[in-house]
């Protein structure tokens, strides 16, 4: 009786173990997930090598977000970036005065590292409508960020979208909402 007893409470713990990793696969695949910042194109919001989470779960788009993304035709890691304008807006890039404007509107980028300047690849896309089910972003570093501006990126499809970035989790003196 007590093999009986001992193989039915290994059983049990084995059943539950398997239900607590699918719900936790589940969880991070569906509704958040914690990710590893790569690079240094969010500076100064964000910079390699911080842990954030992402929520997925019913997330749509809008502009000021930081959302993740990926790109397997240009980047098979995912990147990180700043929505600036959603499908159907105009974005326009004028890298003299360092401003860019959504909807002839400038924004106001308090976030950005430091005054944005022509990047290395050319002035790539300075006036775009975003198509329909497209978002554009930008790096908050625009001298270091490949992002929505190079031809080889353009505007991301929000297919690719794996979630906003809601908070950074690491190192500790950061942590706070994104």
């Amino acid at each position: 009786r007590k093999e009986a007893s001992d193989g039915r409470d290994l059983y049990l713990n084995i059943r539950v173990l398997v239900l607590m990793m699918t719900a936790f696969v589940l969880l991070f695949t569906f509704v958040a997930r914690i990710i590893v910042v790569s690079g240094a194109s969010m500076e100064n919001t964000l910079h390699g090598g911080d842990l954030m989470l992402v929520w997925s779960l019913g997330y749509a788009p809008r502009q000021g977000d930081v959302v993740v993304v990926t790109q397997e035709s240009y980047q098979e890691d995912s990147i990180v970036k700043r929505v600036i304008a959603l499908e159907g807006q105009t974005v326009d890039i004028d890298y003299y005065t360092g401003t860019v404007y959504v909807d002839g509107r400038p924004l106001k980028e308090d976030y950005i590292k430091e005054q944005m300047l022509v990047p290395s690849y050319g002035e790539g896309v300075n006036h775009v409508t975003v198509p329909e089910g497209c978002i554009f972003v930008m790096g908050d570093n625009r001298n270091h960020s490949t992002d929505s501006r190079d031809l080889q990126l353009g505007p991301i499809d929000t297919d690719y979208i794996l979630g906003k970035a809601v908070l950074a989790l690491w190192p500790m003196e950061r942590f706070g909402a994104v």
